[in-house]
């Protein structure tokens, strides 16, 4: 509906600047408010001017400036890989945790926590076992040396599981009076341990999956046909399940090695574009990428700013993400072109 009454170009300009402008909105949310005008002055001057206070400079650059570049990229990546995924398997309900990405980089998150880890080391932990469940995901999906989209999908599930057990098993051993409060607010998500050193180590590889995806994102309309018609339009299937299966899951650990398990929002957004600019993946994804910063800034800044404790993320995306996937399908009949 929307793009029979805008001009695709301008819709297209618009979804580009909305995640610039809705961050300069978003940065002068919270206990410190402000105004439009003052967030722009101190972004422009910077923090050597005299004409920004310490106040501002602390406030703008060390606590919110490293949380708003985290939420976008965040946001951006797993929009990003839910649609990479939804297009690979022709599944409208694959999610960037299809593979048990998520689940691994949370086990590899909380039991660096067990252990009293800083940031890094759980960030490098829940990096390492998220590819690492990506690797033994696909490992279980070859069948006589090529991989096959069920099987992947199936040892997805069976991994995910596995590693959802073990950080259930970290849980049941985690001290319930300093270790399991920790554990249990992290994996319900959340962007307050934002740093310019947590962003220099995990959004470089967000950025990384994101632009092979963003490259690719044409030949995912070939990946979603079946083998023989691929084959015919000379698609290496196998290399290119395997690029996009990799880049979606450097971005999936990335994400959860920084800010915890954040649900929904690879499943929900994909489809806010699709309904938007129609089922080719040649728009789907960067509309994706536009919208799942958008929605994340967003829901974060009012996990940030609604109550004096901070909201864990996973619940405002589940309380949001899920009366709107229902309005959705009503919508849409349940029907995925």
């Amino acid at each position: 509906m929307i793009k029979k009454k805008i001009p695709r170009h301008i819709l297209s300009a618009g979804l580009v600047v909305l995640p610039f402008i809705t961050a300069l909105i978003c940065i002068g949310f919270g206990r410190y408010s402000l105004s439009l005008p003052d967030t722009v002055r101190i972004l422009l001057y910077g923090i050597n001017s005299g004409k920004v206070s310490a106040v501002e400079k602390s406030v703008i650059f060390s606590v919110r400036l490293p949380r708003i570049i985290l939420a976008a990229g965040v946001g951006a990546g797993l929009s990003c890989a839910g649609a990479a995924f939804q297009g690979l398997f022709s599944n409208p309900l694959a999610t960037p945790d299809t593979l048990g990405v998520a689940s691994g980089a949370s086990f590899g998150a909380v039991l660096a926590l067990l252990f009293h880890g800083n940031l890094i080391t759980v960030q490098v932990l829940a990096l390492f076992f998220g590819l690492l469940s990506c690797a033994i995901t696909y490992n279980i999906g070859k069948l006589h040396g090529r991989s096959s989209i069920i099987m992947v999908v199936l040892g997805g599930m069976v991994v995910s599981a596995l590693f959802q057990a073990c950080v259930s098993l970290v849980k049941y051993t985690a001290d319930p009076e300093n270790e399991l409060p920790s554990i249990t607010y992290w994996l319900m998500g959340s962007m307050s341990g934002a740093g310019y050193n947590t962003l220099l180590l995990g959004l470089p590889f967000i950025f990384l999956g994101t632009m092979i995806i963003y490259a690719l994102r044409w030949r995912l309309n070939i990946l979603s046909l079946n083998e023989d018609e691929a084959h015919s339009m000379g698609m290496n299937l196998q290399i290119m399940r395997l690029t996009v299966i990799v880049a979606s899951s450097l971005i999936t650990a990335s994400a959860v090695s920084m800010c915890g398990s954040i649900g929904w929002v690879g499943l929900l957004v994909p489809h806010m574009a699709r309904m938007l600019m129609g089922s080719n993946n040649r728009t789907v994804i960067p509309v994706s990428i536009s919208l799942g910063a958008t929605f994340v800034l967003i829901i974060d800044t009012f996990a940030r700013s609604a109550t004096a404790a901070e909201i864990p993320i996973s619940i405002l995306t589940a309380v949001i993400g899920a009366p709107f996937f229902i309005i959705l399908l009503k919508k849409t009949g349940g029907v995925w072109t």
